[in-house]
């Protein structure tokens, strides 16, 4: 532990703008984890403050040609996971406030032309998928999606076991998931949810 402190942190700076990668590495050694538990603070979450860590050091190293201004390479590297944190954050919440939007303008926006018309490419898609069921799978799917029946209901009404009922649940699931995410490419959540909202 001690030999990896017997080079200054001045040392190890003019070493890093030589382009010493062991420099790099000795760097890293000493200051990942203090940078990794500060940004942490910002982020609550140890996997994301892992990958901001990773990215400031790569920052860092591809920025080496500037060091020679900074006068602690600690206080450097703070200020820098600082900002490239509350960066990201930034970005992230961005991101979800543009799908929010999107998402609500589209919600509103829609007349009920567009309405039938997708709902019909919709629901003619499921069931050209839901014919290619074997008939029990998709009778038993049928009652429990379309018509909100339950597990046991369905057993009952069809003289089966209510596991029998649900094997046929998840397998009807795998395969029409498979289906809507290769040709309609969406989650078959959304699909049931457009689909059986009316």
């Amino acid at each position: 532990m001690q030999a990896k402190n017997i080079i200054s942190d001045q040392e190890l700076q003019a070493k890093l703008i030589a382009g010493e990668e062991s420099a790099f590495a000795a760097l890293y050694d000493r200051y990942s984890q203090m940078i990794t538990a500060y940004i942490k603070r910002f982020v609550n979450s140890s996997d994301l403050a892992d990958d901001l860590t990773q990215e400031v050091f790569i920052k860092v190293w591809q920025c080496k040609s500037k060091l020679d201004e900074v006068k602690s390479i600690k206080a450097y590297l703070l200020i820098m996971a600082r900002n490239h944190t509350l960066n990201s954050l930034k970005k992230a919440m961005r991101f979800d406030v543009a799908m929010a939007e999107v998402i609500g303008s589209f919600v509103e926006q829609r007349n009920e032309t567009e309405e039938e018309l997708l709902s019909k490419e919709y629901l003619n898609f499921l069931n050209k998928a839901l014919s290619e069921l074997p008939y029990r799978t998709r009778e038993i799917f049928r009652l429990c999606r379309q018509e909100g029946k339950s597990y046991d209901e369905v057993a009952f009404a069809m003289g089966i076991s209510r596991n029998a009922v649900k094997n046929h649940m998840v397998s009807s699931m795998k395969i029409l998931s498979a289906s809507v995410k290769k040709d309609l490419g969406i989650s078959l959540s959304i699909l049931l949810t457009l689909f059986l909202k009316s």
